[in-house]
């Protein structure tokens, strides 16, 4: 029988088995751990690839886009010197946030992602930037090629949200979000996590 090329005998896992995207860093593939209707924290278990129940959302907050992983990448060293206050990566891979226009209500799924910016995030210390995208070819945004052409509303829920979803009750934040940064330097940010991700685990 011949199959196409290329073929999974298996389900492959969605950090180490996928590539990270068709024309990375300007069109990565993002995986799906979370939609905007979630609230539940869901998180790629990095052992079997794949979701778990991470934790139930304490706060009301609901994310506002499309939230997962760019396959291949891994916030080590190299994306830890890019944010200033951070001593390093959260060794995660790196995080996207993707805008679409249509609702998509399914988690793992595999999507194209036009990066566009970034929120640098510094959790205790550590580098976890939110890459922000556009659905590639998505008939609203698709366009969209800098943050600074999406409403400025978005970028700014997407930081309500993530400097209050770890939040617990009568505990305060050690989270921090700095301004939204454009294109540029999150293609910067997308090619140190894959240069850290080559060097934690081999191209």
């Amino acid at each position: 029988m011949n199959f196409p090329q290329p073929f999974y005998r298996w389900r492959p896992h969605p950090w180490h088995g996928l590539e990270v995207g068709p024309d990375a860093p300007d069109i990565v593939h993002a995986y799906i751990e979370i939609t905007p209707s979630d609230s539940m924290k869901y998180e790629l278990d990095k052992i079997t690839g794949y979701l778990r129940v991470d934790r139930p959302q304490q706060t009301s907050s609901l994310p506002p886009t499309l939230y997962g992983i760019i396959p291949r990448t891994y916030c080590g060293q190299r994306v830890g010197a890019l944010m200033r206050g951070a001593t390093k990566g959260d060794g995660d891979p790196l995080d996207i946030c993707v805008v679409s226009e249509r609702p998509i209500h399914q988690s793992e799924v595999i999507l194209n992602a036009r990066v566009v910016g970034s929120l640098p995030m510094n959790d205790h210390g550590e580098a976890d930037d939110k890459i922000i995208a556009v659905l590639e070819n998505d008939p609203v945004w698709g366009d969209i090629r800098d943050i600074d052409q999406l409403p400025a509303i978005i970028a700014e829920r997407l930081r309500h949200y993530f400097l209050t979803y770890k939040l617990k009750p009568g505990e305060e934040s050690q989270v921090s979000i700095d301004q939204a940064y454009g294109h540029e330097r999150a293609k910067k940010v997308i090619r140190a996590a894959i240069a850290d991700y080559e060097e934690e685990y081999g191209s």
